[in-house]
């Protein structure tokens, strides 16, 4: 059985689209109509991977209240916005809640399933057997790829997939810039530079959040970012 693909959509003819498409691609795809309706289904087990619109029935944003809710629930679960609403605000709003991509229902089918295989595989690259850059050390900072997990002077900075693969390519070089097209390439991701850009805002707050004084990631302007050394 393929990987579980939950998508939350509120139009039975679309839902029932996606489902139908994504389990062609080989997924093991589950349609929900309404926030609480997945609300429930998740409370009883998490799928490997949610797909959400913003719109939901009479909840105009319930898409963002169902992202906070399952974010809450797990820092790593691949979340991705699929919505005809494209405007700078909403795109910015759905990344700060922690979405790892942001598309909009434009976007073909065969691009849906290449953004969702490059988040699986990024997952499965943070698993890969044991190797000499498995736990990466810089001062406070402690980063394992296999657990995928980050931490802090020992406390856990609970990023997304995305953000802990961005964090994985500045921590890997410290002092090495790194533009906004090798972040891109290096996570997987075909964003805008704004979309970059939202996403080290966010690393650094959950960063500042357990560290006020957090400094460690330098913007070098007009050219992208490094770790400070």
């Amino acid at each position: 059985m393929g990987r579980s693909i939950a998508i939350v959509e509120d139009e039975p003819l679309i839902r029932a689209n996606y489902v139908e498409a994504l389990n062609r691609f080989g997924y093991d795809t589950r349609g929900y109509g309404s926030r609480q309706e997945a609300s429930s289904a998740f409370a009883m087990r998490l799928p490997e991977l949610v797909i959400i619109d913003i719109g939901l029935g009479d909840e105009p944003e319930g898409g963002f209240d169902l992202c906070r809710e399952l974010r809450a629930k797990s820092a790593t679960l691949p979340i991705i916005f699929l919505t005809a609403r494209d405007s700078d605000f909403d795109v910015i709003s759905g990344l700060r809640l922690g979405a790892d991509d942001y598309l909009s229902k434009d976007t073909s089918l065969h691009q849906l399933a290449a953004r969702i295989a490059a988040l699986f595989r990024r997952i499965e690259s943070m698993k890969a057997p044991a190797s000499s850059e498995t736990v990466i050390e810089h001062g406070p900072l402690k980063l394992e790829s296999e657990r995928m997990r980050i931490t802090w002077n020992d406390e856990e900075i609970p990023l997304t997939v995305t953000e802990f693969w961005m964090v994985h390519t500045l921590v890997r070089f410290p002092g090495h810039v790194k533009n906004r097209d090798q972040l891109m390439r290096e996570a997987e991701l075909v964003v805008d530079d704004a979309t970059i850009t939202s996403h080290i805002k966010r690393i650094r707050k959950k960063f500042i959040a357990v560290a006020p004084d957090f400094d460690a990631i330098e913007t070098v302007h007009g050219v992208g970012y490094r770790w400070r050394p």
